[in-house]
């Protein structure tokens, strides 16, 4: 068999920590491929990238979710419906495109107990798809933004959306970080007078990022709450794409094992 290469698409992407837990897990389960990552600065040439490299499979992240879904031959319905892709396979002559950052984060949140009513900030690929999954399973979503035309695809599948301008804060179970704000530097998702106005009337606060104490959840920390950054939804979107990757031939178990080692390194 000969050896499979698989990547991640993104600008930013030198960061990412996925090359580690793919590799790591494709070592641990003896799998004979190997994972990269790839500077993709301009999205409309993904799937002439992604051809030319002779790759079996990549992931990508922000901020070409949108071009992705749009590069993709074949879509599952999962996917479809959100209108953003973060996985795609090549399988059968086709590029075929799947949504599991979505999956991941309604794992994250299933393990915080009392977790009812969510707030989000952003309006992005991941923000979108980790709202209708979140919806479909009993939460109630609420999505800020800054702009308000980003929100409209929002309103049309029934969210509460609000703008920085015609926000009124209340008590919410979880906020979540949804924008790569603090990824590179030291801003925060919204003003940081509203930001203050939610956290002190919330329970906790996620950061989709990943791998650094973020200005989000240094202020969120200031009013005690408990934080968790995007370190489990990176391992479980990991593991939905490697079981992708590798036509499921492992369960979903046994890659978590093979890839939270990579977290200890």
């Amino acid at each position: 068999m000969q050896k499979e290469l698989f990547a991640i698409f993104g600008n930013p992407v030198s960061h990412s920590l996925s090359p580690l837990m793919h590799n790591r897990a494709f070592q641990n389960l003896k799998y004979k491929a190997c994972y990269t990552r790839y500077l993709l600065e301009d999205g409309k040439k993904l799937k002439d990238t992604f051809l030319k490299l002779g790759l079996s499979g990549i992931n990508i992240t922000v901020p070409h979710k949108e071009y992705a879904f749009s590069a993709c031959d074949w879509l599952d319905n999962f996917a479809k419906r959100v209108g953003a892709v973060n996985t795609i396979i090549l399988r059968d002559g086709e590029l075929k495109g799947y949504n599991t950052d979505a999956p991941g984060f309604l794992r994250v949140v299933e393990e915080l107990k009392s977790t009812k009513e969510i707030l989000f900030l952003g309006a992005g690929g991941t923000a979108s798809s980790s709202a209708v999954i979140l919806k479909e399973e009993g939460y109630n979503v609420t999505i800020l933004n800054r702009s308000k035309s980003r929100l409209e695809s929002f309103k049309e599948k029934g969210f509460a959306t609000y703008t920085w301008e015609d926000f009124t804060p209340k008590s919410y179970d979880l906020v979540v970080n949804m924008t790569s704000a603090g990824l590179n530097d030291n801003t925060l998702p919204a003003p940081k007078e509203i930001l203050e106005a939610i956290l002190k009337r919330s329970n906790g606060a996620v950061d989709v990022i990943y791998g650094k104490q973020t200005p989000f959840l240094n202020l969120a920390k200031e009013f005690n709450l408990p934080t968790k950054d995007g370190s489990d939804m990176l391992l479980y979107q990991g593991v939905l794409a490697f079981n992708l990757f590798t036509n499921g031939v492992f369960e979903f178990e046994e890659i978590e094992e093979a890839m939270r080692e990579s977290f200890l390194l």
